[in-house]
């Protein structure tokens, strides 16, 4: 579905931490309907929250987006350096930067008798809602405060008494179009009192997402179905401020395999940890941005720009999506065979400790992307292209065959390989033509000649085929371990 106009979408992340699987699909929608549209895809930082930040996080963040091949058009820049910087005219990007753009907006809310300020000490409110829990009540400011006159309230604000600013929500509804869910209907006698300005002077998430939405020209808000109940709160201050209302949509959350809201308890949450454990990027944007929704629902593998020509808000379902990992695995395993000669060593190089380089190794890892799911387990398997295990007699022989004749058909077609050119080693389908026209041409049968052969080359009884092995180890190498094999017969 393309849109008409073109949207400007932002993801807002907090520097807490990781960055969460759940932020990178909300991330991909956002990204999904900018591309789509011909607008503009905004990373702001939400570090209003002082007390959790963590130091390092905001770069982490930034970095993470270019790991997974993300780009955004507005937003802080991580700099070779180090350093961060911005692009973007709607800057500063970073809320802690913007605290001079809130407090006019929160007096114009005193002003207009829509806020007010709050003088209610922590141990009064911890007692007023203990009181509401008991007698089974929604905990939620009582609004004692609410009464003061603005002389009363501006003379205690004067004499140093801590305070914060609540908004005083109206009476009434609040309905709201969301573009996943339809109509939403909310009671606004449901909807608590918000402190929108904190003690220290911090705007709230609530307060200052509207005015950075607002000043930011934020079209379309995406965010995951948690947001759901605040966002009358924010629709109610656009209304009070004169702002223009976005388009909202609610992402439903991601889920265990036991349909349990995901947790680290049960496995990875982090895009970094993803990433560790072996999946490529392309296969982690695929997978992530057909969790709970699928564009055409005939097939799981999309490029990039497929997904971003297709996304359709209205096909997001409703429901929570598991993160089936099995799914992850099958789709990592799709990209991995889809990757060249260079490509894959590329990708393989931090997990395997040898040189990638090495044609072989290279050889060695394209063949086997076709038994791995993830770059993780390229170690193992290449393992015994590195170092050669003796085979037995008994693995070298052929079913109802004895050794004599595993010896006989080895002894032939190693002369078949002695005979073919170091260079015609390039082309797989050039060693089978070869060996195949040899077994035919001499009435052989294809288990007696290519299963000692393939111990032989392998080592092993379970492998890669035989055309592939002669195609990793080259001429010289292949016939060394012919050798040692006929040896042991």
């Amino acid at each position: 579905m393309i849109n008409s106009r073109p949207a400007r979408t932002r993801i807002a992340p907090s520097p807490t931490g990781y960055m969460h699987i759940g932020t990178l699909r909300t991330a991909l929608f956002d990204y999904f309907l900018a591309r789509q549209t011909g607008g503009q895809f905004v990373i702001r930082v939400e570090d209003t929250d002082q007390t959790r930040l963590v130091e390092g996080a905001t770069e982490d963040l930034l970095t993470m987006f270019g790991r997974v091949g993300i780009d955004y058009d507005e937003g802080p820049v991580v700099n070779a350096d180090g350093s961060i910087t911005e692009k973007g005219e709607y800057g500063p990007y970073v809320q802690s930067k913007r605290l001079h753009l809130y407090r006019p907006y929160v007096d114009q809310l005193i002003q207009q008798g829509d806020a007010y300020p709050c003088f209610c000490t922590k141990e009064r409110l911890d007692e007023m809602r203990e009181q509401q829990r008991a007698t089974k009540q929604t905990p939620k400011y009582d609004r004692q405060c609410s009464a003061l006159s603005q002389k009363d309230a501006s003379e205690r604000m004067a004499l140093g008494e801590a305070y914060v600013i609540r908004l005083k929500v109206p009476e009434g509804e609040t309905v709201f179009e969301d573009a996943v869910r339809g109509t939403v209907k909310v009671d606004n006698a449901d909807v608590d009192d918000q402190v929108l300005l904190k003690s220290d002077g911090f705007p709230t998430y609530h307060m200052a997402v509207v005015v950075d939405d607002e000043l930011m020209k934020i079209t379309h808000i995406l965010r995951g179905e948690e947001w759901l109940s605040s966002t009358p709160k924010h629709i109610m201050l656009m209304k009070m401020l004169g702002f223009s209302q976005p388009t909202f949509a609610h992402v439903p959350l991601l889920l265990n395999a036991d349909k349990t809201k995901l947790s680290k308890r049960q496995g990875d949450v982090a895009v970094e940890d993803y990433l560790k454990n072996g999946y490529l990027p392309e296969a982690l944007l695929n997978f992530v941005g057909t969790l709970g929704y699928n564009p055409t629902g005939d097939r799981e593998v999309y490029e990039l720009q497929e997904l971003i020509n297709l996304f359709d808000l209205s096909k997001v379902k409703k429901s929570g999506a598991v993160m089936n990992m099995e799914k992850l695995d099958w789709m990592n395993q799709q990209y991995l065979k889809g990757l060249g000669l260079d490509e894959l060593a590329q990708a393989a190089e931090v997990f395997v400790d040898v040189d990638v380089s090495n044609p072989m190794i290279k050889r060695a890892l394209f063949i086997e992307r076709e038994r791995v799911h993830r770059l993780t387990e390229f170690s193992d398997a290449i393992a015994p292209y590195l170092s050669h295990a003796t085979p037995s007699a008994e693995m070298l022989t052929w079913k109802k065959a004895d050794a004599a004749d595993a010896k006989k058909q080895l002894l032939g077609v190693r002369a078949v390989i002695e005979s073919m050119p170091s260079d015609v080693f390039d082309e797989i389908s050039y060693i089978e033509d070869r060996l195949k026209g040899y077994i035919a041409d001499n009435g052989l049968q294809n288990g007696n000649v290519l299963w000692p052969l393939r111990v032989a080359l392998s080592g092993r009884e379970r492998s890669a085929g035989p055309f592939d092995l002669l195609w990793v180890f080259g001429r010289e190498e292949s016939l060394r371990r012919i050798d040692t094999a006929l040896a042991v017969l």
